[in-house]
């Protein structure tokens, strides 16, 4: 089974409402979509070709390629036509592989039922053709086997990138409510931000939109700072195809740029959780750190930028009628401080948006997890308006 120079299905997948900028990624790599859904892409492309994906995508979870399909109503007819797949010629019988599975089956009430199946089958088939089986277990870092089971249609897919890849690996000391790496990038995506003007990221908490910054502007990708995935435990990996991408991706990196990253929080252990953070990115000198109250956040003067704010929602931290005030004295701030710029306040919560006491110009649609959230947009305009052509293009 040569896998990684045979074109296959390969979905890409990624958290729901990132989808856009997810396309966006991977149209920029060259790559030409077959599908697109909420929660992800569909190429058409080898094994080989997931290697970059893995490497370079900032908005990614998954990389899925697909290893056989078929029709199964049960979990024997599963079990039949996994066992009769060549997995030796996939798996090192000395090795170690996990399971993984979306399963909507009439038959099927857990999916760790059908990740047993799976296992079992593979298993049994080592059994039959070596005398002998390798490893098994919950770890995803080895080689990973995915089953995508609905109604009566099966796909099976090998993992491609094992350890998910919305984690872009720099950040070892996540912080109080950390936002996840692949959302603050898309959330930055979305404010349409130039990569060269003032960046300011008041209320910076653990720092993860100031450092995705910066990585942007400089065109650091997640793999560098990786160095397991999935695709490095098949048969056949060839491990100069990886390391020929990792040098292109330190090649890319823009080293010299005149850039304004300001990130502050009133915590001095959170800017210090940040500094840190920043600098296992590679990306702290490019970062101004202070520790005060968001009101007191210097901004650069005469810059087109943005301020971007990741305020409590009321949820899980805080005390909501302190949030109420946090809310107004965010909305003052902008309006005092940041003429010129466009401001964003991300927030799950609608009541305390009412709070900002400024008309957002969009409402951009996300998910923190399963929270409903929305990246609020408001052009805080000096003097008259900007005209409809200088203003930046954000997604609806």
């Amino acid at each position: 089974m040569q896998v990684f120079e045979t074109k296959s299905k390969v979905i890409i997948t990624c958290n729901k409402r990132l989808s856009p900028y997810l396309q966006d990624e991977v149209t920029a790599l060259g790559y030409e979509i077959v599908r697109a859904f909420p929660t992800g892409v569909e190429l058409n492309i080898t094994l080989t070709e997931c290697i970059k994906l893995n490497l370079n995508l900032r908005c990614a979870s998954q990389i899925l390629y697909c290893i056989n399909s078929f029709k199964a109503n049960t979990p024997d007819e599963l079990y039949n036509n996994l066992v009769a797949m060549e997995w030796e010629e996939l798996i090192d019988f000395a090795g170690y592989f996990s399971v993984t599975s979306n399963v909507d089956n009439p038959t099927i009430t857990t999916p760790l039922f059908a990740n047993l199946k799976v296992k079992d089958a593979i298993v049994d088939r080592f059994r039959e053709k070596k005398n002998i089986r390798p490893n098994s277990g919950s770890d995803a870092n080895k080689t990973v086997v995915h089953l995508y089971w609905k109604d009566d249609e099966a796909d099976v897919f090998l993992d491609t990138s094992g350890e998910t890849l919305a984690k872009h690996g720099y950040r070892k000391i996540p912080g109080k409510a950390p936002m996840l790496e692949a959302l603050a990038t898309s959330t930055i995506m979305a404010t349409q931000w130039d990569q060269k003007s003032p960046f300011v990221n008041p209320m910076c908490g653990s720092g993860t939109l100031a450092i995705e910054a910066a990585l942007l502007a400089t065109n650091r990708r997640p793999g560098l700072y990786r160095m397991n995935y999935g695709f490095m435990h098949i048969l056949g990996y060839d491990e100069e195809v990886f390391f020929a991408e990792r040098r292109i991706l330190k090649d890319q990196v823009i080293k010299n740029v005149d850039l304004q990253i300001i990130a502050s929080d009133i915590s001095e252990d959170a800017v210090e959780v940040t500094r840190r953070n920043a600098k296992t990115a590679g990306v702290d000198t490019l970062i101004t750190f202070e520790v005060c109250d968001f009101e007191e956040t210097p901004v650069p003067e005469g810059g087109k930028g943005v301020v971007v704010f990741n305020p409590e929602y009321g949820e899980r931290l805080g005390v909501h009628s302190k949030l109420e005030l946090t809310y107004k004295r965010i909305g003052d701030f902008m309006k005092k401080n940041c003429k010129g710029y466009f401001g964003y306040i991300f927030t799950g919560n609608p009541d305390l948006a009412k709070k900002i006491g400024l008309k957002a110009d969009k409402k951009i649609e996300f998910y923190n997890g399963k929270l409903d959230c929305r990246l609020l947009e408001y052009e805080l305009y000096d003097g008259t308006r900007r005209a409809e052509e200088d203003r930046p293009k954000s997604r609806d």
